[in-house]
């Protein structure tokens, strides 16, 4: 239980699943093309701001010439969750921001995502088993 405006309420537990691609976030400059290996696999967010513009794409496309800092495996949250739904993401990472495991957060329609360090990621997943979340083996 979390105390919320003085009262108790119960914790959100959330199913989740790995996928199996890890993933590198690349960082360009914002007025860069989108390249064509950024594109390529089952998982590909590309965004752009008026400062970068961020690609999360399968590591294996990466040419090269392009580094990332280091490998990534993404949780899938199990939904759909309605784009007005509050407290999915927070409780999902609050138990690694307690813990000091960075994330990456991406947002879609229907579904989040969270991405983590390949080399923690054992440790992250037992944290989140230990804050009830539950990670889903099968698609």
């Amino acid at each position: 239980m979390k105390a919320v405006r003085g009262k108790q309420v119960p914790r959100i537990q959330l199913r989740y699943r790995q996928l199996p691609t890890r993933c590198a976030i690349v960082r360009m400059a914002s007025d860069a093309s989108i390249p064509e290996w950024a594109t390529k696999g089952d998982f590909t967010s590309i965004t752009r701001t008026a400062d970068e513009l961020c690609i999360v794409c399968p590591g294996g496309n990466l040419p090269p010439e392009v580094k990332s800092q280091s490998h990534w495996v993404c949780l899938e949250l199990a939904g759909p969750y309605p784009v007005s739904a509050t407290g999915i993401i927070i409780a999902f990472i609050e138990p690694l921001s307690e813990n000091g495991i960075p994330v990456f957060v991406i947002s879609a329609y229907d579904r989040d995502y969270v991405l983590i360090q390949e080399e923690i990621v054992a440790a992250a997943t037992a944290l989140l088993a230990s804050a009830g979340h539950q990670l889903i083996l099968d698609k």
